[in-house]
């Protein structure tokens, strides 16, 4: 069984790498999609305090979704040592998805365009990000002689984001739109929507469980 502990995280900072530039740069682009992302609230004021809650869900949900991705590239990225080709150029196109998703988050609320296309771009969008991840995480495993825990830990961070990306690219088929769950007799929530939160969830489980193995 995996075991995930302070030797994981010591492992990382002793093998950790100076940040290079397309990390330094990637740090700006995350700041700045977040930072746009609080500036949407701002640009449309609610009228309401039903309409304030809405706002601060919706953008809870942008944020955590965002955070999550930092969070686990930045630590991906820290063992990733040898910038190759290949991964520069996930990198430049994960940084790319980053900075378009504030803005398509934005549309699904404000645009004159359908939101069942916007959303599906949203979905393809957020898919994206989460199999780039996957693919570095991978960079990670590709080194045999990484420590057994280390290895479990990447392994279970690859999978927690190919299942991610799965999620979102499923909830892309416009079936997932049309299927909706009714609210009252004039509101409905399409099941696109409700899919979007399991990678979230996703997440913590598998943070739960690499906490119960290190126990075990």
């Amino acid at each position: 069984m995996c075991k995930f502990g302070v030797s994981v995280v010591a492992e990382e900072k002793e093998k950790s790498t100076p940040k290079s530039r397309i990390e330094t740069l990637s740090d700006l682009v995350f700041g700045l999609a977040l930072s746009i992302g609080a500036l949407t609230l701002i640009g449309n004021a609610p009228t309401s305090f039903e309409e304030l809650l809405k706002s601060i869900v919706y953008f809870a949900f942008s944020f955590a979704i965002l955070i999550s991705v930092w969070y686990n590239y930045t630590r991906t990225m820290s063992n990733v040592h040898i910038e190759t080709t290949r991964e520069v150029q996930l990198n430049i196109v994960l940084l790319f998805l980053v900075s378009i998703e504030p803005f398509l988050f934005n549309e699904l609320f404000s645009s004159s365009i359908p939101t069942m296309d916007v959303s599906m771009l949203y979905a393809v969008d957020l898919g994206g990000l989460f199999l780039i991840q996957s693919f570095l995480a991978n960079s990670v495993l590709a080194d045999k002689k990484r420590p057994e825990e280390l290895r479990c830990y990447y392994a279970s961070l690859r999978n927690s984001q190919i299942v991610g990306a799965a999620v979102f690219f499923i909830s892309a088929i416009p079936f997932f739109w049309t299927w909706a769950i009714p609210i009252n007799s004039k509101t409905s929530i399409p099941f696109r929507f409700i899919l979007w939160i399991i990678p979230l969830f996703v997440h913590f489980i598998r943070r739960i469980w690499e906490k119960q193995s290190n126990i075990i």
